[in-house]
């Protein structure tokens, strides 16, 4: 089986080259960029290819690969930091540059001859993500490309044993990131595109009876796509001994405790249902700022397991459907910047008593949602929008309080009722509704009133990392605006969130 081993520099967006390799039915996995050669040979990788990071290269601390990791008889692609790093590595000139360049941008081929560049027109749209840039190219190597202002955007060397870029080709905002992924794989290592995720399901089995071995394990449903999958595969591995346990921690949204009850019922798996509501909101009475919030709802939430635990004999793991966004949004890779911690990584209390079983630690959502359909998880669970850990906290801005859940569940509703109206559901990533904290003046019928105002959002995107705010059709939004404006209680304003991902996250908080 070929294997792209990818050095992770801290970039944000090195699971996502991951995904792209294996979009192409190519495996790969990620190392961090301090790898030794005998930790990086030992995966007998096919290719490799060193991602992007925040830092600059020409910082004396920054991330810097292990020594002969250039002479590998293996293809090498080096992705924005890992260009800049190879031009270092050969005697090239890198400088800051004279003003950032982030977001979309125009390439210009310059070497018609590069296999990289096959197939792709002389001009294409780019995205760009670096604060410094290579002047010079080393000696040795050949420029293949350029930004619209003349800078270096490309490099190789003529036996094409190395092949950098300084933008990002993974990145769905580059028109053609798939060829160019696509050339790097198949042309220049010579990748067959023969991996399967239904093999890898049915390795991940044999290693979840590995791990647990005769104990028992715990799973914490939430009724999302990620805890669903988790819980079909164990149960395909180690059947009975898996228990679940549903928790209604108050923040769900409007029905959802019913529905999920139904689903699992229909999935034939072992669950127990605890309302433990109260507790939740009780715990989050008064706190404002989001981190504080998901530490809160982590920790309430692994309390109530390890309470739950105790009452099963042989209880000796928690099973999570972490994903790889949940880890790299997370912070927990060498390098890498946080951006907000998640209620499946950041807010594990570190006296926690339940090991950690974590299947799709490895998976996209898509990858989880095409397991699932392998697995048979009903077509409603597999399709249903993501919806995170921490529920309706992270969607409430500001304090929490019974009152303000209930409005934002009846406005949540009434949006969601309206895309599937539309019939858009199925094309659109993610879409919810926002309580925010502020007050406007408006006026229903012939009074002034002083209400809350609402936020709607809805993204499109391919795996979470990056997403386009999703063009609603203005007719969808005035009968939810109207609506929400006449049916809840408590809002006179309704607004939508016409922001990406990056800059913004998909959520709110």
């Amino acid at each position: 089986m070929d294997n792209i081993v990818i050095l992770d520099c801290g970039s944000q967006y090195t699971q996502l080259i991951a995904r792209r390799v294996r979009e192409m039915k190519v495996h790969s996995e990620i190392l961090p960029w301090d790898a030794t050669i005998e930790q990086i040979m030992s995966r007998t990788p096919t290719g490799l290819i060193v991602s992007g990071g925040p830092r600059s290269v020409l910082e004396p601390d920054s991330p810097r690969l292990a020594e002969g990791f250039f002479d590998l008889k293996l293809p090498i692609l080096g992705i924005c930091y890992g260009m800049q790093l190879t031009a270092l590595r050969y005697g090239g000139t890198v400088r800051r540059s004279a003003a950032r360049e982030y977001g979309r941008a125009t390439l210009v081929v310059t070497d018609g001859e590069c296999p990289f560049f096959a197939g792709v027109p002389e001009r294409s749209q780019v995205w760009m993500s670096h604060g410094d840039d290579v002047e010079k190219v080393p000696a040795g190597f050949v420029p293949t490309s350029v930004s619209e202002d003349g800078v270096v955007a490309g490099m190789r060397t003529p036996d094409d044993h190395i092949t950098a870029v300084q933008f990002h080709p993974e990145v769905s905002h580059t028109e053609k990131g798939a060829e160019l992924l696509g050339n790097f794989l198949f042309k220049i290592c010579g990748c067959k595109g023969d991996w399967d995720l239904g093999d890898w399901a049915e390795k991940m089995k044999d290693e979840i009876r590995a791990a647990v071995g005769e104990d028992k394990v715990i799973c914490g449903l939430s009724g999302g796509v990620d805890s669903s999958v988790a819980a079909a595969l164990t149960a395909a591995a180690i059947g009975e001994r898996l228990q679940c346990i549903f928790v209604n921690n108050g923040l769900l949204r409007a029905g959802e405790a019913e529905e999920v009850l139904a689903s699992y019922r229909q999935m034939k798996l072992n669950v127990a249902y605890v309302d433990a509501s109260e507790k939740f909101v009780k715990g989050l009475a008064g706190v404002i700022d989001p981190e504080k919030k998901r530490k809160i709802i982590g920790e309430t939430f692994i309390r109530i397991f390890e309470e739950e635990a105790r009452k099963i004999k042989g209880a000796r793991w928690l099973l999570q459907g972490t994903l790889y966004p949940d880890v790299i949004e997370s912070g927990q890779r060498k390098g890498a910047a946080v951006i907000k911690s998640h209620h499946n990584v950041g807010g594990l209390p570190k006296d926690m008593n339940l090991s950690l079983l974590e299947p799709l630690r490895e998976l996209f959502k898509d990858e989880g949602r095409a397991v699932g359909r392998l697995l048979g998880v009903p077509e409603n669970i597999v399709r249903r929008h993501p919806f995170p850990g921490p529920g309706l906290a992270v969607r409430c801005l500001g304090d929490i309080t019974r009152e303000k859940l209930e409005i934002l569940r009846a406005a949540d509703k009434i949006y969601l009722e309206e895309i599937n109206r539309a019939g858009l559901y199925d094309e659109i990533w993610q879409a919810f509704a926002v309580l925010l904290p502020v007050y406007t003046v408006g006026v229903m019928g012939d009074e002034r009133t002083y209400a809350r105002v609402c936020a709607l959002r809805a993204i499109t995107s391919r795996d979470g990392m990056t997403a386009e705010w999703y063009r609603m059709p203005h007719e969808v939004l005035a009968r939810a605006s109207t609506r929400i404006c006449n049916e809840v209680r408590g809002v006179n304003r309704v607004v939508y969130d016409v922001t990406s991902k990056p800059p913004a996250t998909v959520e709110w908080e």
